[in-house]
């Protein structure tokens, strides 16, 4: 028996028992099949010689491999990376159209390696380490019988996350062109349906809903075909237990590390096995690989937790935000913008935009972001994208320029692009109407007036960086707002064959992170915010690249609890992008408080995005007040743990809080949606805290021990059987309303106090 820090293999039984403190996950090689077989995935448990034990196989009417066996089903095994057409009729985690045009794969165990560290996938983000010591891998070489097909599974487990990674990949080793059709990155066999599907859904403006259904028999998936990750479904799925809530219960997570079409797919069988899968979505993919071609999946997260969904987010979020993100913003404080979007659109010239720049600084905003329309004739949405050159009857002194005086502000300047975007009647389109993706003969659709540039051609990629680069190298760009305003339609490649169509969504995707990775090579003191058209790339391919994302082109505050609340599910807080904007809201013409639109973007990035010049001085001054606050409080919601307490999907009242790592100061939002007449004594129950530590809460300056806040919670109702005015009042009078609470250690409350 070979030991490994967190990987043991019984070799006698060709077990293999992936285990750190949180989690094991444990498969073998079925000895009549030589298919690896899944045994346990789920809370660790101790390692032993044999978990021959938990083999389970019966006489059942199958369809057998061999003659003479009636247990050799794969029907009835639970398999790590099935094929189908050889006895399981279940949906397979790949398949391969031979040359003579059958599909019959029959992968078998060949061996296996283990490394220590995490290799990085080619071309793909991926997570990582940062030293060797911080997980191990095992690869797992399979191989067809009927050919030289190789197969190498990937798992990597960390030594303090309760997740394991995983992908797959192809390789053709024989001299014969193969097909590869359906290439999952993941796949989980479990011994039972008892469980709840949580995924998250939407459309524009209302991204990242929580959506969570008893499973039923057969099958249950959500997927993108659009040629991103999509408003309407994120690339994560979620097995939960009935009883699990946010703080209790068991949570399978499936994250998928991927910016382009995906599924996720559960399907429950006739006995309740449950097969669970994540990757590349199927449709319309197939990858032609020939003599010596490889094809490598992205990476699928999964994650294990026995405390409820807040559980398993933390684990996504501490992972994501320290291993997934990575350069040189991965762990510096984000500084406060002004976006231009809402306060100008289209129509502003340079003494605009420096006024509402000189208004930011003054307010004590950080970083002046300059929005779509500074480019070509881009005067509206009907022109000039690929035509990235200031337009210097908007900015007499360009892009240069502008940014010069943004910086004598004292401020940091930002850009936006849409660098995979082209209209017509452009220098680009002109010269290149071949790089638009899109059927030559055949209508090409638009969305927002603009055609989509065939990122799958290495020369179109290029060229955007060149020009992109022109810009980035003149002037002082100290942040770049990277925006996607629609799908792919019409999907065809102008460069490749007939039999390689299937290749140019993945292809595609795959030029977006070589364009992200050249310039942030560059270009490293860049802090790059991913967007598209909100949150329509908003999954852990971008964060690999862009350490946050644009949530929502939705900033109404009341809204932004639904969607933030969705998105923390597996995003952290360091990656929302939450703006402050103007009333009425632009999206829905809901008018709110400042104070409420400002609780909520705290629990983000925080930001604004409005004309702050035509503000009142009372609404100045609370915005001076606003980000004196978060700048106090920056360094908790960035780094600190995230707890959702009550759900915007269930009730009239939305409550979450962050906790320090060394438990010694909180901070608590609590939203009610609605105003209700004569209303019932409410408390909210805390988590989190540490249970002997003294906290002082403030603005209501109570003295509180962690376990009383915990088992009792903060008490919203005054205490007047004395007589006299009560000195705080609990904000619950009329719609749209908030309160924060900070609680701070009393060993160390000089530290910080209440503003």
């Amino acid at each position: 028996m070979k030991e490994f820090q967190f990987i043991h293999i019984n070799e006698a039984a060709n077990e293999f028992h992936l285990s750190n403190q949180a989690v094991s996950y444990i498969f073998r090689v079925d000895p009549t099949t030589h298919q690896l077989e899944q045994l346990y995935f789920g809370k660790k448990i101790q390692h032993r010689k044999s978990f021959f034990y938990l083999v389970e196989r019966e006489n059942r009417p199958a369809n057998n491999l061999y003659e003479g066996n009636h247990t050799s089903s794969l029907e009835h095994i639970k398999q790590e990376y099935p094929s189908f057409g050889t006895t399981d009729f279940r949906y397979p985690a790949h398949q391969i159209k031979w040359p003579s045009g059958d599909q019959v794969t029959h992968l078998e165990y060949a061996s296996y390696t283990i490394s220590k560290g995490k290799p990085t996938l080619e071309g793909l983000p991926a997570t990582y380490v940062d030293s060797k010591e911080e997980a191990e891998t095992l690869t797992i070489i399979l191989k067809d019988i009927y050919s030289e097909l190789e197969v190498q599974l990937n798992y990597t487990i960390f030594s303090t996350f309760s997740a394991i990674t995983r992908s797959a990949c192809f390789i053709n080793r024989g001299t014969t062109t193969i097909q590869l059709e359906n290439a999952m990155s993941a796949s989980v066999d479990f011994p039972d349906a008892d469980f709840e599907l949580l995924h998250l859904n939407g459309a524009w403006a209302r991204e990242t809903h929580v959506e969570r259904k008893a499973l039923h028999t057969g099958l249950q998936s959500v997927s993108s075909a659009r040629g991103a990750s999509s408003h309407a479904h994120n690339p994560f799925m979620a097995l939960v237990r009935p009883e699990t809530t946010e703080l209790n219960g068991e949570v399978y997570g499936f994250s998928l590390i991927y910016s382009g079409n995906f599924t996720a797919q559960v399907e429950v069988d006739t006995y309740h096995v449950t097969r669970a899968m994540l990757g590349i979505n199927p449709f319309r993919f197939n990858w032609q690989l020939n003599e010596g071609d490889f094809f490598q999946t992205p990476e699928a997260v999964l994650v294990y937790s026995d405390a409820g969904l807040n559980g398993m987010s933390q684990t996504y979020h501490e992972l994501y935000r320290t291993r997934l993100a990575r350069g040189r913003w991965r762990d510096k404080e984000r500084p406060i913008l002004i976006n231009n979007w809402e306060a100008t659109y289209f129509d502003f010239n340079e003494e605009k935009i420096l006024e509402i720049a000189r208004n930011g600084a003054e307010l004590g905003m950080e970083l002046f972001v300059l929005d779509d329309g500074w480019f070509g004739k881009r005067d509206d949405d009907t022109s000039s994208l690929g035509d990235w050159v200031e337009d210097k009857t908007k900015l007499s002194n360009g892009i240069k320029g502008l940014s010069e005086k943004i910086h004598q502000l004292g401020l940091k300047f930002g850009l936006w692009f849409e660098p995979e975007m082209v209209s017509k009647n452009t220098p680009l389109h002109d010269e290149h109407s071949d790089w638009v993706i899109g059927v030559p003969g055949k209508n090409i659709s638009h969305g927002r007036n603009q055609f989509v540039l065939d990122f799958s051609r290495p020369e179109v990629v290029d060229s955007i960086f060149q020009q992109m680069d022109a810009i980035l190298h003149d002037a002082q760009v100290d942040y770049i707002k990277w925006d996607m305003n629609r799908y792919i339609s019409e999907a065809y490649s102008d460069a490749l064959p007939p039999e390689q169509q299937g290749e140019v969504y993945h292809r595609y995707i795959l030029g977006v992170y070589e364009l992200y990775e050249r310039l942030i090579t560059k270009y490293p003191d860049i802090l790059f915010e991913s967007c598209a058209g909100g949150g329509a790339r908003n999954d852990p391919g971008m964060l690999y690249y862009a350490p946050q994302a644009w949530a929502s082109d939705d900033t109404d505050a009341v809204e932004r609890l639904k969607i933030q609340y969705g998105t923390s599910m597996v995003y952290p807080l360091s990656s929302i992008g939450s703006h402050v904007s103007a009333v009425p809201n632009h999206q829905v013409g809901r008018v709110t408080s400042m104070d409420i639109r400002s609780n909520v973007a705290y629990f983000g990035t925080f930001g604004y995005e409005m004309d702050i010049t035509t503000l009142s001085d009372a609404d100045k001054e609370s915005i001076r007040h606003h980000i004196q606050f978060f700048k106090k409080h920056r360094a908790l919601v960035q780094q600190g743990t995230f707890y959702r307490l009550e759900s915007p999907f269930d009730g009239n009242t939305v409550a979450w809080m962050l906790v320090s790592k060394d438990q010694s100061e909180a901070l608590v939002g609590y939203y009610q949606i609605l105003a209700t007449p004569n209303p019932a004594y409410e408390r909210l129950k805390l988590t989190g805290l540490n249970p002997e530590t003294m906290y002082i809460v403030e603005p209501i300056n109570q003295s509180r021990y962690g376990d009383d806040l915990m088992a009792i919670g903060l008490l919203f109702a005054d205490d007047v059987t004395n007589g006299i005015e009560p000195t705080w009042k609990f904000n619950r009078h009329g719609d749209f309303t908030s309160n924060m609470f900070y609680l701070k250690s009393n060993d160390s409350l000089e530290d910080k106090k209440w503003e």
